[in-house]
C-alpha cells in the first residue's frame, strides 16, 4: 500500500468498520440529518464511483465538485480517489463567467453539482471544452434552465439514481501515492489557480501525516492500526465550506484517525452553537472573525450557557483571529484552547501563532522544520530581521494546473530537494520565531512606506464600534496609494467617524499606516470560508463599486 487517499480511508473503514463516520444536519432534531458509518460512507462512495466509471471517466481526468457540504461532497471525493480520477474544488459563489474560466482551466470532464446552481451551471457549460457528464444533486429551482452544452447535449443525472446504479464492489485498480489531488485557490485577490498536488505529498503536508498534533505514521498501514487501537471521542466540526481547502483536509483529518466529522450545509452560528452541544463536538475549525466573531456575540448574549463543556479546541486558518475576539472567546470559553494556524493551497500546513497580547506587526508563528523565509530572488534563506518570502520544502506540490509560467516562478529547487515560494512577506529573529506580515500583493506602498493590511485590519476591529474591517490601498496623486479602510460598524453602536478611527489608530500604529478614508457599510464582502475579498474593497474603498 502506498501514501494514497483512498488505499488509507479504505483501511480505516475496514478497521472500524462499525464507526460513525459522517453526520450531515443544519437543524438538530426535525428529522433531516443524515448518519454514516466508515462502512456505509466506504459503500455510498464505491456506488458513485462505479457510476463514474460506467459514465466514461477515466483515471487521471478531472471531476468538479459544484457542491454545499453534506454527505454528497465527501462521498464524491472518496470517488473520485477510489477511480483515480482527481476531484476539483469548485467555488459556489462564482458567477457564470467565473464558472465557465474555472470549469475551462481545470479540463474538467465530468461535474457534480448541487440542484440549486443549476442556472450557472447551464450558463457556463457553453464554454467548456471537455466536460462530457453530469450529476445532479438534489432538484433545480423551479422554472430553472436546464443544463445543455455544445454541441452534443446532455441532461445531468441525479445524484440519488446515479448513487443507486453503481456498484457497491470494491474492485478498482490499483492506485498510487503519485495520483493527483487538486486545490483551486480562493480567487479572492485574482483569478483561481488550480495547486496539483501527489497524494503522498499532500498527505504529509496538509494532513500531519495521519497525526497533525503526534509523530506521522512510518508506513501505511500503521494509520489503520492507530485507528483500531483509540478509541472513539474526537468530534471535528469544519464550520467553513468544504469548497476550500483547509475545510476539506479537516474532514480527511478526521476520517484518517477513524473519528467522526460533523456538517452543516452553510454556516449558520446559532445552529453551529447548537450542533456543537448536541454533536459534542471536540475540535471546532473556521476561518478568522468572521466566523468566530458571531459566535462569541451569542456566547456572551441569547445563547449564554450553551453547552460547550466537550470543546477542546477552536482552530482558525487562512484569515488571523483579532486580538479583541480571541479575548472574548478567552473570557467565554477559558478552559478552550483558541489556535491561529497558518498554512496555505501551496504548502499545507506551516506553523502556528503564538498566544501573545495585543496588536502587532504581523503574525508571529512558530513554523514546521520544512518552513523558511528565504529571499525571493537568490532563494538562500534570510539573516534574521530581514523581509524575505516564507517558503517550504519536502512535500510540497507539483505545480500550478496549465500554468507553467506560474509554476516556474513558486516552485524552485535547491539543495537538492523541491520548494514552494509563498506570496507571504516575513521576518524571522534569531530564536526562529516568523513574524508574517501579510501577501506581498496587498502590501500598500505609501509614499515608499510598505503597509501591511493585516496589522491595520487588527487594529480597527479593537475600536469598540467596529464589528468588521478589510484595509487596502487606492491611489493617491501625492503618495501613489493611500490606506483606506471599509468598516461594518457593530450593530447597536454610534457609527464611527473617520477622525474617531484615526485617533484610535495613532495610538497603536505608526502615522504613515492611519487610514486616510473610511467607509461604513452594512456588510463585509468575504468568502463563505470567512476570507477578505480585496477585490471588492478597493472597489468601494476607491467609489467604483458602492458599499
Amino acid at each position: 500500500m502506498d501514501y494514497n487517499l483512498a488505499d488509507l480511508f479504505e483501511s480505516i473503514a475496514d478497521a472500524v468498520p462499525g464507526r460513525e463516520a459522517l453526520v450531515h444536519l443544519d437543524h438538530p432534531g426535525d428529522g433531516t440529518e443524515r448518519r454514516l458509518t466508515y462502512a456505509g460512507l466506504d459503500t455510498a462512495a464505491c456506488r458513485l464511483a462505479h457510476h463514474l466509471l460506467d459514465s466514461g471517466i477515466r483515471p487521471g481526468e478531472h471531476v468538479g465538485l459544484h457542491l454545499l457540504n453534506g454527505v454528497e461532497y465527501l462521498q464524491t471525493l472518496l470517488a473520485c480517489l477510489k477511480i483515480r480520477a482527481v476531484p476539483v474544488n469548485v467555488n459556489y459563489r462564482y458567477v457564470a463567467d467565473e464558472l465557465a474560466y474555472l470549469y475551462r482551466d481545470a479540463d474538467l470532464a465530468a461535474l457534480v453539482f448541487d440542484g440549486a446552481f443549476t442556472e450557472r451551471v447551464a450558463a457556463a457549460l457553453p464554454s467548456t471544452r471537455r466536460l462530457r457528464h453530469l450529476v445532479r444533486v438534489g432538484p433545480a429551482p423551479d422554472g430553472a434552465t436546464a443544463p445543455r452544452a455544445t454541441p452534443v447535449p446532455f441532461a445531468p443525472v441525479p445524484f440519488t439514481e446515479a448513487e443507486n446504479a453503481g456498484s457497491s464492489v470494491r474492485d478498482f485498480a490499483p492506485r498510487s501515492g503519485d495520483d493527483r489531488f487538486v486545490i483551486y485557490t480562493g480567487g479572492t485577490t485574482g483569478m483561481p489557480k488550480g495547486v496539483v498536488w501527489r497524494q503522498e505529498d499532500l498527505f504529509f503536508s496538509g494532513l500531519g501525516g495521519g497525526a497533525p498534533t503526534g509523530e506521522p505514521v512510518t508506513r501505511p498501514g500503521e494509520l489503520a492500526e492507530r485507528a483500531a487501537a483509540g478509541r472513539e471521542g474526537l468530534v471535528l466540526f469544519p464550520a467553513a465550506p468544504l469548497m476550500h481547502g483547509t475545510a476539506t483536509l479537516t474532514a480527511l483529518i478526521a476520517l484518517h484517525q477513524g473519528q467522526k466529522v460533523v456538517l452543516h450545509t452553510k454556516f449558520a452560528p446559532e445552529e453551529t452553537l447548537r450542533t456543537l452541544a448536541r454533536e459534542r463536538v471536540t475540535g471546532l475549525s473556521l476561518v478568522g472573525d468572521a466566523m468566530l466573531r458571531p459566535l462569541v456575540d451569542l456566547l456572551a448574549g441569547p445563547l449564554r450557557g450553551t453547552d460547550c463543556s466537550s470543546l477542546r479546541s477552536v482552530s482558525s486558518s487562512g484569515a488571523v483571529l483579532s486580538e479583541t475576539v480571541r479575548a472574548q472567546f478567552a473570557a467565554l470559553l477559558p478552559g478552550v484552547r483558541l489556535i491561529n494556524n497558518f498554512g496555505s493551497s501551496e504548502s499545507g500546513f506551516n506553523g502556528t501563532a503564538l498566544e501573545e497580547k495585543g496588536p502587532g506587526p504581523g503574525l508571529r508563528m512558530r513554523v514546521n522544520a520544512r518552513t523558511a523565509v528565504v529571499d525571493p530572488v537568490t532563494h538562500r534563506p534570510t539573516a534574521p530581521g530581514e523581509l524575505g518570502r516564507v517558503a517550504q520544502h519536502g512535500h510540497v506540490p507539483l505545480g500550478y494546473h496549465n500554468d507553467p509560467e506560474r509554476t516556474a516562478a513558486t516552485f524552485f529547487t535547491a539543495h537538492g530537494e523541491r520548494w514552494v515560494l509563498l506570496g507571504d512577506l516575513a521576518t524571522v529573529d534569531a530564536d526562529g520565531v516568523v513574524t508574517v506580515l501579510g501577501r506581498g500583493s496587498q502590501c500598500i506602498n505609501t509614499g515608499g512606506e510598505k503597509v501591511f493590511p493585516e496589522e491595520v485590519e487588527q487594529t480597527l476591529k479593537a475600536h469598540p464600534a467596529v464589528y468588521d474591517a478589510v484595509v487596502t490601498g487606492v491611489p493617491d496623486p501625492r503618495w501613489g496609494h493611500r490606506v483606506a479602510a471599509v468598516v461594518q460598524p457593530r450593530e447597536g453602536a454610534e457609527p464611527p467617524t473617520l477622525p474617531a478611527l484615526q485617533a484610535h489608530c495613532r495610538e497603536r500604529l505608526a502615522g504613515y499606516k492611519v487610514p486616510r478614508s473610511v467607509v461604513l457599510t452594512q456588510h463585509i464582502e468575504r468568502s463563505p470560508s470567512g476570507k477578505a475579498d480585496y477585490r471588492w474593497a478597493r472597489a468601494v474603498a476607491d467609489g467604483t463599486s458602492p458599499p
